[in-house]
């Protein structure tokens, strides 16, 4: 008597490790649901990083371009998800620097889930849009940093890794951010 293979529906979604074994071994059906899994978040974090809609695609493709790439260097499966967020960041950084950002930033895609009232809902837009152009007012890396941690809730450990910096570093920035951040939404409070 068998069990349910895994994969199949009984046991669940496979994790990361998993995935990034299979698609080493040529599954490209295991890379494609990393793909579907990750694209979203890094391409919302490019975006954020970017306020460019079409170089956060680029990125993100360029990212899961070099995974693809470099699937039989990777040693330890289970690191690929902080490896793909340093891969996104570092990525985005290189793009900063290498002209400087001026258009807003749209905060939150994501559909709402319910409908607010107009009013709330301008009031929304407008302190979103504060936000966005008051991220691009810190530094690429206080932004990375931020939005690694408030939106992508990454650890303080994690973002050092893919900031490639010390925890210490991250817990300045972060806390540079949150009062530059705070400083430029006080009208919002």
């Amino acid at each position: 008597m068998t069990g349910p293979t895994a994969g199949s529906p009984d046991t669940g979604p496979l994790d990361d490790a998993t995935l990034v074994a299979r698609a080493r071994d040529g599954d490209a059906a295991a890379f494609e649901q990393l793909l579907d899994r990750y694209q979203a978040p890094l391409y919302r974090l490019a975006v954020r990083m970017l306020a460019d809609r079409a170089e956060a695609e680029d990125v993100v493709q360029e990212v899961f371009l070099r995974l693809w790439r470099r699937l039989p260097e990777i040693r330890e499966d289970a690191a690929v998800v902080g490896w793909l967020y340093r891969s996104a960041t570092n990525r985005c950084l290189n793009v900063i620097r290498a002209r400087r950002p001026v258009a807003d930033v749209d905060l939150d895609e994501r559909e709402a889930t319910g409908t607010p009232l107009p009013e709330r809902a301008a009031e929304t837009a407008q302190a979103l849009t504060a936000l966005g152009s008051a991220l691009q007012r810190i530094t690429p890396e206080q932004r990375a940093a931020w939005l690694l941690r408030e939106v992508h809730e990454r650890s303080y450990a994690e973002i050092a890794d893919i900031l490639g910096t010390s925890v210490v570093a991250v817990r300045g920035r972060i806390a540079r951010s949150r009062a530059e951040l705070a400083e430029a939404m006080q009208s919002w409070r």
